[in-house]
C-alpha cells in the first residue's frame, strides 16, 4: 500500500521573541586573536635569512635550562599570559642504551619443533585470565494493548522475542529483538489503520547501576530480565471514498458490486486486500479474462484521520471461448479430446472456472508430467462485440507405465499382496492396459483389464476384464474364471465426485467346496452364473482416504442366474452409510453401518463364495476373516456363510502430527435368513494405530472379540492401507 501525505497537511514551528538585550560585541581593535575579515593582504618584500643566521639565531643546546617565555595579551579588561616553549633540536650523539638482559625463560630459547610434527588439532587456544564466558539472558515477555485489537497472537506468531522463546546470548541480541518487536507491532497497527500508533519495547527490570552490564544486573539480582511492548493505538483511519478507475463494464456496475469497500471501512490493510482479490477473482469468471488491477493509492491525511482510496483497473475485452490448440512436444492426446473433458462449449462467455476445472480434469488423467491452459487473445470478434479467446494447452505427456502393490494381512485372511503393471496409454486416448497378480497364503490370481477412460464423455469409464482366482479358507474352496464389462463414473484421490455409479455384466465359472446344510456335509459344485451389478454412491464426506467430516451413502444390487438351471436364481442387495465428525483440531469421530440380504434362492443352491460373511479388518473387527455367522456343525466349527448380515463400527481417531491412536468398537452378526433379524449381535473391541502418509494412513488394527466362543480367535491383527472405513 502507498502512503502520501496531502499537499494541505503541513507542519509550521514558530519561535518565541526574546525580551532580554543582547550586549553589542567588542571592538575588533581590542581583539587581535578574533578573526578579521577576509581581505586582500598586500605582498611585502622580506628578506630572506640565511641558514648560518637562523642557526646563530637558535638556542644553544648545552644551556643548563631553556626558561619558558611569555608572551602578553591584552583584550579589554582582562589580561592572559600564554607560555612559549622552545623545542630542542635534536641531539646529534649517539645515545648509549643500557644492554639487553638475557631472556629468563627457557621456552623462549628452545628450538622449535620440526614443522612436519605440527598438530594443528592440538594447538592450544589461550584465553585471557580477564576473559569470561557471559552468561545468557533468560526474560519474561508481557505485552500490552494488542490483545484489545485481537492482534496480540498474530504478534506472536511473528515476535522475534516470542521465538526466541526467554533466552537471549547476550544484551546486544536481546535489543536487537525488542527494536525489531517494536516495527513489527507498528506493521501490525498500522496495517489495521492505526497509523498514529506508538510502540514502545523496554527492559523493565532489573534497573542497571551505573556503570553496570545487563549481565551483571541479571546476575545480581538472581532474576530474569522483564520485558514489555506497550503499543498504543490511538484512532483508527477510515475510508472517505472509495473510487475505482476503469473502462465502462458488462453489466456496469459488476466492478462496484463485487469490490466490498464503501466510505467509512477502516484504512484496513487485511480489508483492502481482500476486497481487491474477490475483485481479481470475479473478473476473469465474469468474461474478462486479462482483466488487471494496478497499483492502489491511498492518501492518508492526518487532520481529519481518513484516507482517499482510489484502484485504477485495466478490465480488458470481454471475450467468448473459442477453439482448444494443443502444443507440446510429447503430447498425450488430440484436441478433440481435450474437448471431450471440458464443461463449456465455444461461443460460451469466458469462465476462468471452467479453465481451471478444465487444468484439474487433465490432471486427473494421470497422464503429464505437466500441463498448462492460457487464454489466447484473437482478432476475432463475436457478433455481440464480444473477442474470441483461444485456449492453448501446453502438453508434457509424463511415463505412461506404471507399476503399484498392496499389502496387507488380517486374521483369517493372511497375508495378501496384489502387484498391478499399467500402461496408461496403450490405446490412446487413455486406453489403459492392466495386468494384476495376486499372490497370498489364501489367495491367488491373475487378472488382464482394459480400461478406457473419459470414454467419449467426461468422467465416464468402460471396462473389460478377464480373472482367474483360488480361494482356499476355512469356510470354503474355490477356483473361479470370470469375464466383466462394466461401465463405471468413479471418485479419485485428486478428483473427488459427489454422485457415483455404475453398471455392467459379468459371466463366471466356479468349482467349489463349501458345507451344504441340505446334504449336511461338505460337497463340491460347480456353478455358473451370469449377473448385473449395479451401484449407486453419494458422497459428501471432505477427502476420499482420510475423511474428517460429512458422510456417505451407497447401495449395490447384484441381479444373478445360475446358467446351469436349478433353484440358484438370487438378487443380492447391500445399503452402507457413514458418517464423520470433526470435534476438536486432534479427534474425529466416526461411525459406520451396512444391511445386506440375498432374496430367491435357499443358502444351499448358493455358491459358497456367493453367500454372505462378516468378520475382518474390513468389516467386524475383533473377529477373524469370515468367522461370523452360522457354522458347521458336522466338520470343524467352521463358517458356513448366510443370506443376511449386520454390521455396525464406532471409532475415535486421535492425530498427533503424523500419528494416529483409534479406540474402536465393532458389531455385527450373519444370518440364514433373508433379511436381518438384528439379533445375537457379536461385539469385538480393539485400539489401532495410524502412520499419516501424503497417500493416505497406514492402518494397524488389533482387537479382541467380546465373549469369545469356540472357533473365534482371541486376538485379530489388521494391516493396511487407508482408514477402516
Amino acid at each position: 500500500m502507498r502512503l502520501a501525505a496531502p499537499a494541505l497537511m503541513a507542519f509550521t514551528c514558530l519561535a518565541g521573541q526574546a525580551t532580554a538585550q543582547t550586549p553589542a560585541p567588542p571592538s575588533s581593535e581590542a581583539s587581535p586573536a578574533s578573526t578579521p575579515p577576509a581581505t586582500d593582504i598586500p605582498a611585502t618584500e622580506t628578506p630572506i635569512i640565511s641558514d648560518d643566521d637562523f642557526e646563530k639565531a637558535l638556542p644553544s643546546l648545552t644551556s643548563p635550562a631553556i626558561k619558558p617565555q611569555t608572551t602578553t595579551q591584552t583584550q579589554g579588561t582582562e589580561k592572559s599570559e600564554t607560555p612559549v616553549v622552545a623545542t630542542p633540536a635534536p641531539v646529534a650523539e649517539t645515545l648509549e642504551l643500557p644492554p639487553l638482559k638475557p631472556a629468563e625463560d627457557p621456552a623462549l630459547t628452545a628450538a622449535l619443533p620440526p614443522l612436519d610434527s605440527f598438530n594443528p588439532q592440538a594447538a592450544p587456544v589461550i584465553i585471557s585470565e580477564n576473559q569470561q564466558v557471559m552468561p545468557a539472558i533468560h526474560y519474561d515477555l508481557h505485552i500490552d494493548g494488542l490483545a484489545a485489537l485481537d492482534l496480540e497472537t498474530r504478534f506472536k506468531d511473528l515476535s522475534a522475542l516470542q521465538s526466541g522463546k526467554g533466552a537471549a546470548a547476550n544484551a546486544a541480541m536481546l535489543r536487537a529483538r525488542l527494536t525489531e518487536d517494536e516495527q513489527t507491532a507498528l506493521r501490525l497497527l498500522k496495517g489495521e489503520g492505526y497509523y498514529d500508533a506508538v510502540v514502545v519495547a523496554r527492559i523493565e527490570s532489573p534497573v542497571l547501576q551505573p556503570g553496570e552490564s545487563l549481565q551483571d544486573a541479571t546476575g545480581r539480582t538472581q532474576g530474569r530480565v522483564q520485558v514489555r511492548v506497550s503499543a498504543r493505538a490511538g484512532e483508527r483511519y477510515t475510508l472517505s471514498s472509495v473510487t475505482v478507475k476503469a473502462d465502462p463494464t458488462e453489466p456496469p456496475s459488476l466492478i462496484a458490486d463485487n469490490l466490498p469497500l464503501k466510505t467509512g471501512d477502516p484504512v484496513d490493510a487485511t480489508l483492502i486486500k481482500s476486497a481487491e482479490a474477490n475483485l481479481a477473482l470475479v473478473l476473469p469468471q465474469q468474461g474478462y479474462p486479462f482483466a488487471d488491477l494496478e497499483m492502489r493509492d491511498v492518501l492518508i491525511d492526518p487532520q481529519t484521520r481518513t484516507g482517499d482510496y482510489t484502484l485504477p483497473v485495466t478490465t480488458g475485452p470481454r471475450a467468448r471461448f473459442g477453439a482448444i490448440r494443443s502444443e507440446g512436444q510429447r503430447q498425450a492426446f488430440s484436441d478433440d479430446h481435450v474437448r471431450v473433458l471440458s464443461r463449456f462449449d465455444s461461443g460460451d462467455l469466458y469462465d476462468s472456472r471452467q479453465v481451471d476445472d478444465l487444468r484439474q480434469a487433465l490432471s486427473a488423467t494421470g497422464l503429464f508430467a505437466s500441463v498448462a491452459v492460457e487464454p489466447v487473445l484473437t482478432e476475432q470478434k463475436n457478433p455481440d462485440g464480444t473477442t474470441v479467446v483461444d485456449l492453448k494447452v501446453t502438453q508434457n505427456a509424463g511415463r505412461p507405465r506404471t507399476l503399484a502393490g498392496d499389502i496387507g494381512f488380517s486374521t483369517g485372511q493372511g497375508l495378501r499382496t496384489e502387484l498391478n503393471w499399467t500402461h496408461r496409454n496403450f490405446r490412446p486416448p487413455e486406453g489403459a492396459l492392466i495386468a494384476s497378480v495376486i499372490a497370498g497364503t489364501q489367495e491367488q490370481g491373475l487378472g488382464v483389464t482394459f480400461r478406457r477412460s473419459n470414454a467419449k464423455r467426461r468422467d465416464r469409464t468402460f471396462q473389460y476384464g478377464a480373472a482367474f482366482n483360488n480361494q482356499t479358507y476355512d469356510s470354503y474352496e474355490a477356483q473361479t474364471i470370470s469375464f466383466s464389462v462394466n461401465v463405471s463414473r468413479v471418485s479419485t484421490p485428486l478428483w473427488q465426485k459427489r454422485w457415483t455409479w455404475s453398471y455392467g455384466a459379468e459371466v463366471l465359472a466356479t468349482r467349489e467346496t463349501g458345507f451344504s446344510k441340505r446334504r449336511n456335509a461338505n460337497v463340491q459344485d460347480d456353478y455358473f452364473y451370469a449377473s448385473v451389478p449395479l451401484k449407486l454412491n453419494y458422497d459428501r464426506s471432505d477427502n476420499l482416504l482420510n475423511p474428517v467430516r460429512g458422510w456417505r451413502a451407497g447401495v449395490q444390487s447384484t441381479p444373478t442366474v445360475a446358467l446351469n438351471g436349478g433353484a440358484g436364481n438370487f438378487i443380492a442387495n447391500v445399503g452402507s452409510a457413514t458418517f464423520y465428525r470433526q470435534v476438536s483440531p486432534k479427534v474425529v469421530l466416526a461411525a459406520r453401518a451396512q444391511l445386506a440380504s440375498i432374496y430367491g434362492a435357499e443358502t444351499s443352491n448358493i455358491a459358497p463364495s456367493r453367500r454372505l460373511y462378516a468378520g475382518g479388518g474390513g468389516s467386524v473387527r475383533g473377529f477373524g476373516y469370515q468367522e461370523l455367522g452360522p457354522r458347521d456343525p458336522a466338520n470343524n466349527n467352521n463358517p458356513i456363510g448366510g443370506r443376511s448380515s449386520v454390521e455396525l463400527a464406532f471409532e475415535a481417531r486421535y492425530r498427533m502430527g503424523n500419528i494416529g491412536i483409534v479406540p474402536f468398537v465393532d458389531a455385527g452378526q450373519v444370518y440364514d435368513k433373508p433379511f436381518p433379524q438384528f439379533s445375537d449381535l457379536r461385539f469385538g473391541v480393539g485400539v489401532g494405530a495410524r502412520y499419516y502418509t501424503n497417500f493416505g494412513p497406514i492402518r494397524i488394527d488389533i482387537a479382541t472379540p467380546i465373549s469369545r466362543r469356540d472357533g473365534e480367535s482371541p486376538v485379530s491383527l489388521y494391516v493396511g492401507i487407508g482408514q477402516a472405513f
